[in-house]
C-alpha cells in the first residue's frame, strides 16, 4: 500500500482584523480546486485578492468550524501559531491478517497544510505594509493551488472516481492544530 502522497503548504502571517476572512478564503479556495462532484461556485474578496469558493452549506459550516475552532486556540493558546490540515481521501477495503475483507478505512491520497501565524502591526504604517505583504501571499497561495492541481503529480494524486454523487466522491477532512495540539 502507498503510504505517502502529495502534501502542499501554504504559509500565512496574519493580522486580528483579517485572519478568519484570509483563513475562510484560503480553505474555500483549497475545497474549489478538490471538490470533483458538482459544485457551485462563488468567489471571495480578501485584501484586493479574489479568491474561489464553494457555495454549499455542508462545506460552508465545516470551514466555519474549523477557523473558529483555530481562532479560538490561538486566542486562548501563549503561541500564535497553527496550522489547519486538509485531507483528501479514498475509501479502501480494510482486510485484516489473513486478508479477510473487515470493512473500510481513509486511505489518504493528498494533504493542504495551512501554516498560519497571528501577528500584531505596531503602527498604521507598519499595518499597511502587512496588508501588502498578505494580499502578495494570499495571491502566491492561489498560484501555489493552481499550479499543484494542475501538475502531474497533482493529476495523478487524484483516485479514479467511482462514486460522483454529492459534491465530493471522496472523504474530506479538516483538522486544526495550534501548538501542535488538534483542537475543536
Amino acid at each position: 500500500m502507498n503510504t505517502t502522497f502529495p502534501t502542499v503548504s501554504i504559509d500565512v502571517v496574519l493580522e486580528r482584523r483579517s485572519a478568519k476572512e484570509v483563513l475562510h478564503a484560503i480553505l474555500h479556495s483549497i475545497l474549489f480546486h478538490r471538490l470533483f462532484g458538482t459544485v457551485k461556485p462563488q468567489t471571495f474578496e480578501v485584501l484586493d485578492v479574489t479568491m474561489p469558493g464553494v457555495a454549499d452549506s455542508e462545506m460552508e459550516q465545516l470551514v466555519n468550524e474549523k477557523v473558529d475552532a483555530f481562532w479560538k486556540g490561538i486566542e486562548s493558546g501563549t503561541n500564535k501559531r497553527g496550522q489547519i490540515l486538509v485531507t483528501f481521501s479514498e475509501k479502501k477495503p480494510k482486510k485484516s491478517w489473513f486478508q479477510v475483507y473487515v470493512g473500510e478505512e481513509d486511505v489518504p491520497w493528498e494533504q493542504w497544510i495551512v501554516n498560519a501565524e497571528l501577528r500584531q502591526p505596531k503602527s498604521d504604517r507598519d499595518r499597511q505594509e502587512f496588508t501588502n505583504t498578505l494580499s502578495a501571499t494570499l495571491t502566491k497561495a492561489l498560484q501555489v493551488m493552481l499550479t499543484h492541481t494542475s501538475s502531474e503529480e497533482g493529476r495523478t494524486a487524484v483516485p479514479l472516481i467511482t462514486n460522483a454523487t454529492g459534491i465530493s466522491p471522496f472523504p474530506v477532512r479538516i483538522t486544526v492544530k495550534v501548538d501542535g495540539v488538534e483542537v475543536g
